[in-house]
């Protein structure tokens, strides 16, 4: 029985292994997925019939791969890791296969556990095409020794304008006052950026999917955004995602950070943070929506054209059910538990009294996520940092590219809202042609 490992950037490579009957697994190169690989040995044991070949990629090159690869239907993958925004979409398609059937059949499997507003997400016409593996919303990282020293409070839920003015008391030559995303890519810099253009009162159409980029609500908020994280933010912002974030707060080099409740597993592990105990969690910050966070999870589903579908489930709900994630707290640490899928792991008292910080607040901020109902005025369409149609995988990264520009400073907030607002506008213009 072999584990082959396709480490970051590599996606060809690894060996078949030896029984002959092997799942090909297609994966974000997140701690908490590395996590999985390093403990899928124990799976093996409880099932030698099956070798497992990971494919290990970044955010932006896995998007694309999973999702060129899915869509031509050539049984590349056998088990891919997709989101609330590929699911219902390639279900439509029939890209995806229904695990609905297979959960019934699987004992102790509980969909019931799942948190609501993730399994609706998941969701098509009543079935599940793909099950969370971790499920998060957004919230603002702080370090709760300087507030107090600097003696700064914030509001519950704290509004932009408060964190603005914290970052720019706290800002001095040895520590940033913030970290935000300002790498392009649609799941990159917009994650962040689109909660704050929703509580701005900004959206991406009007009812009539009219483009809304250039309206004064939308360039209030990125102006606010790009000039928080120029003035006050991180080097290099204009490249910077998740990870990087995760290692400027995780190494004590800024005071707050706004992102993914997921981060936690970084932050609050010892071997690699060197702020452990020191971060407080608040809500998303608002300005006039509340609450403003945002509702992803990464999923695992089956794709339609897999050779190997009842093995694939298997490792799924291997993957994703209550045991594993026992097994992770008790081997790795209870703080490494994936997050924020399921009820039933915030009853666990190990990891209640390792997430006391932030187990509430993720659980809070997830079951309050809207998809459905994502800004301050009416839009046609759902999703919360990102616009659940197709065309937006596209769309939202020649807009994040022209946004990231406006960051490092290669042309202005103005510009590039007038170029995202031509981009926009020919997308819209083909739904108004469908409705009308």
């Amino acid at each position: 029985m072999a584990l082959s490992v396709a480490l970051t950037g590599c996606a060809g490579a690894g060996s078949i292994g030896t029984s002959g009957r092997t799942v090909t697994i297609a994966m974000v190169s997140n701690s908490q997925m590395q996590d999985a690989q390093q403990l899928a040995s124990q799976f093996e044991a409880e099932n030698p019939e099956i070798d497992l070949k990971f494919v290990t990629l970044s955010e932006n090159q896995a998007r694309a791969k999973i999702t060129a690869s899915t869509a031509m239907g050539g049984g590349e993958f056998d088990v891919v890791m997709i989101s609330n925004y590929e699911t219902p979409q390639w279900a439509e398609y029939g890209w995806l296969t229904n695990l609905s059937p297979y959960i019934e059949q699987t004992d102790g499997y509980d969909a019931d556990d799942i948190i609501p507003s993730l399994r609706e997400a998941l969701s098509y016409e009543g079935d599940l095409y793909s099950v969370p593996f971790y499920g998060e919303s957004s919230f603002l990282m702080y370090r709760k020794d300087l507030f107090e020293q600097a003696g700064i409070t914030l509001s519950d839920p704290p509004t932009w304008t408060e964190v603005a003015e914290a970052a720019a008391q706290l800002d001095s030559p040895d520590i940033n006052g913030i970290c935000l995303r300002g790498k392009p890519g649609w799941g990159e810099l917009l994650a962040p950026l689109d909660t704050v253009i929703n509580t701005f009162g900004g959206r991406w159409f009007d009812e009539n999917w009219n483009a809304q980029l250039n309206s004064p609500e939308v360039r209030e908020a990125v102006q606010f955004y790009v000039d928080l994280v120029r003035e006050y933010g991180q080097p290099g912002a204009a490249t910077s995602g998740f990870s990087e974030c995760a290692t400027q707060l995780a190494q004590g080099r800024v005071a707050m950070w706004y992102d993914s409740t997921s981060a936690v597993s970084t932050l609050e592990d010892p071997a690699s943070s060197n702020v452990v105990g020191k971060i407080g969690y608040a809500a998303a910050p608002v300005q006039e929506k509340d609450p403003s966070g945002w509702l992803y999870t990464w999923s695992l589903g089956i794709p339609a054209s897999s050779e190997h579908t009842e093995d694939a489930w298997k490792f799924i709900s291997w993957m994703t059910d209550q045991q594993y994630l026992r097994t992770v707290g008790e081997q790795l640490g209870w703080e490494r538990v994936p997050p924020g899928s399921r009820l039933s792991t915030y009853e666990i008292p190990e990891y209640a009294e390792a997430a006391a910080a932030y187990g509430p607040i993720t659980l809070e901020s997830i079951e309050g996520a809207d998809q459905q109902n994502p800004t301050v005025d009416p839009v046609p369409y759902t999703g919360i940092q990102f616009v659940a149609i197709p065309e937006f995988q596209d769309l939202g990264t020649r807009v994040s590219q022209q946004i990231s520009a406006a960051i490092a400073g290669r042309q202005s907030v103005e510009d590039a809202l007038d170029q995202a607002q031509k981009y926009a506008e020919a997308v819209g213009a083909t739904y108004r042609e469908k409705t009308s």
